[in-house]
């Protein structure tokens, strides 16, 4: 299979599946429609045809197409018996909180014949993210990737490529996942592991039954190629590279950084990362493996497989070069538990912290947080036998909270003055009871339940640590905050000190995102400015983490000025 290629400025028109209104504005741009129709269709993968929630019969779903200052409207409407939200991921959703689409946090879910239009501005975003579900794991199938273009006139930081190609990463399973997880939840053991990982939903050669159904990127000799990569895998970081070709790192999710060469790279379940790709000047005779596959630092099982697309030069149409076998050269990929590699690579990234791209790092701080991040466990119901540590529950938690989610949307809760039984603001800023996080784990691994949130009030400056526990095994967890970027001002190994380690941090241009891993067995910390009124969700983005109870939400009080206040609802949001 192909692939289709965008290049500037045709590309805008290609779109055949939604829409497409333009209503000019020439302060903050236009209005672009969507519509979403979320229906069951048969897909057939690893010769496993299953029946698959997606958007418009597209597997991975539509590409969203705006520039920054664009308003858009995506009508999404729901066909299937699933409760149905969608969260367009890394927008920072400024006072439209009821569009950001986490569910039970911002809105009840969509239920079926049900419809609901996400209405959202993008203000200073420009770049690679995406859209997922955002409810049980039908995020699975249910993924596409949004590319944001710079205002008009407004060139990249960097040469303009010559073509723009989104690579999105999947897994697929060849069981239902909802059953997957369903499964897992019950039985308190781990799930089982997808089949296959995928590019642009295709698994590639090095599978059983999939030589047809590899990613191929064909490209011209002498040209730039913007790829945009996309994690929307459910529960695996991933390296990532092209058989004898040098990637130049330019932006992550969607923020501009400072170039950088590399070879490999690493991108977590969240993350997005924008790579310039050079070709070789004249036709190689060769072609060559793109891969992907897992980071794992967990104790867990995982799926140990290798997803490969094929980069193909053009021949100019006289050539013999099409007819003839060519070599094909193979990427070498770090180790699987390779933390060296990935604590080099996440030290290379850095704001550009330029006049026109500046790193508005917080300098002085209001609060100051510290959450551990790991597993733990909870207790078996009576009768039953349950399949996770000692006949427990696998769990996972923030500061030993594993999160409860409510009935009744958090967002509607607070808005409407109606907390009393949904949630309570008493979430810890720090661990009740401290103890060596990277040593000998506590004997008690149990986890406490409840619907907890921290309250900031309005520009409210955060100093977030954010701690790995040896509890059930050291590892690695992607954090996404919503509705918000955050500057990763220091990561290091073993127990966060807070009296040396904040002489490291930086703060003049440290890289800015939405999602951060935590290191294996260390900590990170950030800092942000809580401008955005609203709740916000902050959750592992290995899904099966979130699904254990690994999240938890801030909620931003309003300001004083009208532009800092949460709109009121919109008619059509959906009721529980």
């Amino acid at each position: 299979m192909g692939v289709f290629l965008l290049s500037s400025p045709a590309f805008l028109v290609f779109f055949s599946f939604f829409t497409f209104c333009l209503l000019v504005d020439p302060v903050l741009g236009i209005t672009r429609h969507y519509k979403f129709d979320v229906k069951l269709h048969n897909v057939t993968r690893l010769c496993h045809t299953r029946s698959i929630v997606s958007v418009n019969g597209q597997f991975p779903g539509p590409r969203i197409v705006a520039r920054e200052g664009d308003q858009l409207l995506i009508k999404v409407v729901n066909h299937v018996p699933n409760n149905v939200s969608i969260h367009w991921h890394g927008i920072r959703q400024l006072q439209s909180g009821w569009a950001d689409g986490p569910a039970y946090v911002t809105q009840c879910p969509i239920q079926t014949g049900q419809s609901y239009v996400y209405n959202f501005t993008i203000i200073g975003q420009r770049g690679t993210l995406f859209w997922h579900a955002h409810i049980s794991w039908l995020r699975a199938t249910l993924y596409g990737p949004i590319i944001i273009l710079p205002k008009r006139g407004i060139p990249y930081p960097f040469a303009k490529p010559y073509k723009e190609v989104p690579i999105v990463f999947g897994e697929w399973f060849n069981a239902d996942p909802e059953a997957v997880i369903s499964q897992a939840l019950q039985t308190g053991g781990g799930p089982n592991v997808s089949d296959a990982y995928t590019i642009n939903g295709l698994p590639g050669p090095l599978y059983n039954c999939s030589a047809k159904d590899t990613f191929k990127l064909k490209v011209k000799p002498g040209k730039t190629y913007l790829l945009r990569l996309v994690n929307a895998a459910l529960n695996d970081e991933l390296f990532f590279s092209i058989a004898n070709h040098t990637l130049t790192v330019v932006d992550v999710d969607a923020v501009y950084v400072k170039p950088f060469e590399t070879e490999t790279l690493l991108i977590t379940p969240g993350q997005t990362t924008n790579v310039i790709l050079k070709t070789k000047p004249s036709y190689p005779n060769a072609t060559f493996f793109m891969t992907a596959r897992p980071y794992v630092t967990g104790q867990g099982t995982f799926d140990n497989s290798t997803v490969a697309g094929i980069l193909e030069y053009e021949s100019s149409p006289n050539s013999l070069h099409s007819s003839i076998m060519l070599p094909l050269f193979k990427p070498i990929l770090p180790a699987l538990n390779d933390t060296s590699f990935a604590t080099k690579f996440a030290s290379k990234l850095r704001s550009l912290a330029s006049a026109q791209y500046p790193a508005n790092v917080p300098q002085k701080v209001d609060k100051h947080f510290f959450f551990t991040v790991g597993l733990g466990t909870s207790p078996c119901q009576h009768n039953q036998t349950c399949q996770g540590p000692n006949g427990t529950k696998f769990a996972a938690s923030v500061n030993n909270v594993s999160f409860a989610m409510p009935t009744t949307a958090l967002l509607q809760a607070h808005f409407f003055g109606q907390s009393n039984g949904v949630y309570t603001p008493d979430f810890p800023s720090s661990p009740i009871t401290p103890f060596n996080y990277i040593g000998s784990p506590p004997s008690n691994t149990m986890v406490s339940n409840g619907t907890k949130v921290v309250v900031l009030p309005f520009n409210t400056s955060v100093e977030l640590v954010m701690q790995d526990t040896n509890i059930l095994g050291a590892e690695s967890h992607p954090l996404h905050l919503h509705g918000f970027n955050f500057f990763i001002i220091g990561r290091g190994f073993g127990n966060f000190d807070p009296n040396k380690d904040p002489a490291k941090f930086n703060l003049i241009d440290p890289v800015e995102r939405n999602t951060v891993g935590v290191p294996s067995g260390g900590w990170v910390a950030i800092r942000f400015l809580a401008d955005n009124p609203g709740v916000w969700f902050m959750h592992c983005h290995l899904e099966v983490h979130t699904s254990w109870g690994l999240k938890m939400a801030w909620i931003v009080l309003d300001g004083e000025l009208p532009t800092q206040k949460l709109l009121p609802p919109p008619a059509d949001l959906p009721k529980c």
